[in-house]
């Protein structure tokens, strides 16, 4: 293993990260350590960590210490958007008519089963900026609409098994393994609305804005007025009049506010039914037609839960990851691959991301992001260390 010169930056971090890792660079000749954090604002039983640089390409950081404990065992469920929409299906919630398919004559069956006047088809893979991504094969979009379900069988060939490339997938792109033939529907009106935790109200609560369709960050930024929140008592749930009110608040009138107020309170039985720490559609959308319909969801799920959510965990497919980052996950570490040659290992997420923005302020390339985590032990910052120096990019000497 190369040499490590040790510098200093500050961090505030949990123990054993830095405990192991200051016990394996200690063993190494040339390491020398500088005092790290002070930022602490209680510094009862804190000790000074290091901030280290494996030269010429591996940055080490790490900031002040608490207690040793034992690492959460945590898994990170991502779900495909038609698994996602099964979920809401099975609790009554309205989405478009849709159909799974996994090979080009599969695709083109579901589009002449579906019978409508247009069709979409989508890629399914766990990235955003589907839209505007490029397969390997020529095509280019992961989403089509078409009024001809003849095509659909000719479009999904030219999707799957190969790659699509998006805005948030690595530069090869992710393989397609199954798309979505879906009911393509107008929508006259987008609203916005979600049902999440909250610290603040020891629960969960209904967000909702009649500005939907957009990012709600920038609603709540420019219109605050027309975000609207409701809390939820957890004995009661959400009550006939909360429903009514924010489906109100939403925009919806006549009998499309009390088919809103329904639809809201089978998200909430969906939140709960999966342990869900938030469910967020968006939008939630008026047809021409008088239907309020979820188009888009993305559920977050409460990983301690997995015990009792066999079935939900069991859709989480970890074989399009990055293989690195797959393997980064069976040890508990959050790793995200990128393009320069300078590796990061860090211990907090927001010192990582400072780390990264540091690094190519002067100039270099971040290879990686990196998060340890609070209480890792040493067999993973010992994975940690093999996942870094694996990677090709990274110019260790």
């Amino acid at each position: 293993m190369p040499e490590f010169t040790a510098i200093s930056l500050a961090g505030d971090v949990l123990a054993s990260a830095t405990y192991i890792s200051l016990s394996l660079w200690s063993q190494e000749p040339g390491s020398e350590g500088l005092s790290g954090s002070t930022a602490v604002k209680n510094p009862r039983h804190l000790t000074d960590g290091l901030v280290c640089l494996l030269e010429p390409v591996v940055c080490v950081t790490v900031g002040r210490f608490t207690a040793l404990h034992r690492p959460d065992e945590r898994r990170w469920l991502n779900l495909q958007e038609y698994q996602s929409k099964k979920l809401m299906e099975e609790c009554g919630v309205a989405v478009q008519r849709f159909y799974v398919a996994g090979t080009a004559s599969e695709a083109l069956e579901a589009a002449k089963r579906l019978n409508v006047k247009e069709i979409v088809l989508k890629a399914q893979i766990l990235a955003g900026g589907r839209g505007k991504g490029v397969f390997d094969s020529g095509l280019k979009g992961g989403v089509h609409l078409t009024k001809d379900p003849a095509v659909v069988g000719d479009l999904a060939k030219q999707m799957l098994g190969y790659n699509l490339s998006t805005k948030q997938t690595p530069k090869e792109g992710v393989k397609v393994k199954t798309v979505m033939v879906a009911e393509a529907l107008d929508i006259t009106r987008e609203t916005y609305f979600a049902i999440l935790m909250d610290r603040s109200c020891n629960g969960p609560v209904m967000v909702g804005s009649p500005q939907g369709g957009m990012d709600i960050e920038e609603v709540a930024a420019s219109t605050p007025e027309l975000i609207f929140k409701e809390v939820i008592d957890i004995f009661e749930g959400v009550r006939d009049d909360q429903a009514l009110r924010m489906a109100s608040n939403l925009g919806f009138k006549g009998a499309l506010e009390r088919q809103a107020a329904d639809q809201i309170k089978k998200l909430y039985d969906l939140f709960l039914k999966v342990d869900a720490t938030q469910v967020e559609v968006n939008p939630l959308g008026e047809t021409p037609e008088g239907r309020v319909v979820c188009f888009d969801a993305k559920i977050s799920f409460d990983d301690n839960a997995e015990f009792r959510q066999k079935a939900v965990f069991s859709l989480d497919d970890m074989s399009e990851s990055d293989p690195t980052e797959s393997e980064a996950a069976k040890w508990d570490l959050k790793y995200i691959g990128l393009d320069g040659n300078i590796a990061c290992f860090v211990n907090g997420a927001g010192l990582a991301m400072a780390t990264c923005d540091i690094i190519d302020l002067h100039g270099g390339k971040p290879a990686n992001f990196l998060d340890l985590g609070g209480g890792v032990q040493e067999r993973q910052v010992h994975e940690a260390f093999k996942l870094l120096t694996a990677d090709p990019k990274v110019g260790v000497t």
